[in-house]
């Protein structure tokens, strides 16, 4: 089923997010947390696209084999950074033949440690043109990313809101929000975006913190921000995974009871490969 239709239906619509293992080991793991992710009965699940596009054919097998083995929707990533427009049609048409209706369209990371980066001399740059190429082959349904706390790169705020606009006439369908930690900075997004005339579902992404060190490197890399009394929590299990995991758990079940009162399409769970933390706040959520 495609995204426009998920998310036309009158229920909050739930999806989760993976990334391709390195290992054949991590692999079987990962198809181990599908399986019990499956009891939630996610809507879809989507699978990531490394820096660079550095896992395109890992990215691609991967989701072909969670749609085929798994009985799951799959959307796949896709990004302009590092490669020409001829690979990004060849891939949507290797998507289209297996069967994968959704997609979301990525401006990108350029790999990790690349000083002065520039577009592929043959590629697309920006994700509006990605999204536009997509539509007129066809059979997608397209979702685009937003950034409450504005995309690093972008100009302005302002900017960075008419550039979505763009993507979203280019033909996206809906939007999935990068991670943030305080519910106003998307209350602020939604309502800025709805002055655009943006009509499209804005659905925000939620992390559950698994570990101190590791969501201060997330949003160092994404350029979010830690909120003070989350920060003043971090410090108290800065040693304890355990411990991080639980507040990671309750931060984010608080941080959904407000979404979903706020009136939600969705919840996007970016779950690093885990099942534990997204069963355990969809359990606390009642869904």
């Amino acid at each position: 089923m495609k995204l426009a239709d998920l998310y036309a239906r009158h229920e909050l619509t739930l999806s989760v997010e993976f990334f391709p293992p390195k290992t054949d080991k991590g692999e079987e793991n990962l198809f181990s947390e599908i399986e019990t992710i499956k009891r939630l009965n996610p809507a879809f699940c989507s699978v990531t696209y490394g820096a660079g596009g550095s896992t395109r054919e890992k990215t691609v097998e991967l989701v072909d084999r969670i749609h085929r083995t798994c009985g799951l929707e799959v959307m796949c990533h896709l990004t302009v950074v590092g490669q020409s427009k001829d690979d990004a049609r060849a891939v949507l048409k290797k998507l289209q033949e297996k069967g994968i209706e959704n997609i979301i369209a990525l401006g990108g990371d350029p790999p990790q440690g690349t000083v002065d980066w520039q577009p592929h001399p043959d590629g697309f740059h920006y994700a509006a043109e990605l999204v536009r190429e997509a539509t007129v082959l066809g059979g997608f349904s397209i979702a685009v990313a937003g950034f409450p706390e504005v995309h690093p790169r972008a100009e302005s705020r302002g900017s960075d809101l008419r550039y979505l606009k763009e993507k979203v006439d280019a033909g996206a369908a809906a939007i999935i929000t990068q991670l943030f930690f305080d519910n106003d900075d998307y209350y602020r997004y939604v309502e800025d975006v709805r002055k655009l005339g943006v009509v499209v579902p804005i659905v925000p992404g939620v992390l559950p913190i698994l570990s101190a060190p590791q969501v201060r490197r997330f949003t160092s890399l994404c350029c979010a921000k830690i909120p003070v009394a989350l920060e003043r929590e971090l410090v108290k299990v800065e040693n304890d995974e355990q411990a991080a995991v639980q507040l990671g758990i309750d931060y984010a079940t608080r941080q959904c009871e407000g979404l979903i009162k706020f009136g939600i399409p969705g919840l996007h769970f970016y779950s690093l490969n885990k099942s534990y933390s997204v069963r355990a706040v969809c359990k606390n959520l009642d869904l």
